[in-house]
């Protein structure tokens, strides 16, 4: 396969998995994107349009780097959330465990 079309399948596979937010998948391309990449670099010298794919996918992985940031705060936030209101959860966790089983108000 020419180089070219090995970095944009390399691209391509990125950008779906980060768009499915797939971080298994995303992680474990992530990890083999560099020998990968050293793989075909031993073929020879950079040619402009594998130096301009190579470039689209430094952008690619940049935005799955972007997305993972993003879902790491986001979690961030729902697990400092869920500490604040632990009180309150613990309070509904033991009323609903009082309460028998088919009491409604």
């Amino acid at each position: 396969m020419p180089r070219s079309a090995a970095i944009g399948k390399l691209a391509a596979a990125i950008k779906d998995a980060a768009a499915a937010r797939d971080w298994e998948r995303l992680g474990a391309l992530a990890r083999a994107l560099a020998p990968q990449l050293s793989n075909l670099r031993e073929r020879g010298a950079w040619t402009r349009g594998e130096l301009a794919a190579l470039a689209q996918l430094r952008a690619v992985h940049d935005g799955a780097a972007a997305a993972c940031g993003e879902a790491l705060d986001t979690l961030a936030l729902r697990l400092a959330d869920m500490r604040n209101n632990k009180d309150g959860w613990m309070a509904y966790a033991l009323a609903s465990e009082t309460e028998p089983a088919g009491y409604q108000e």
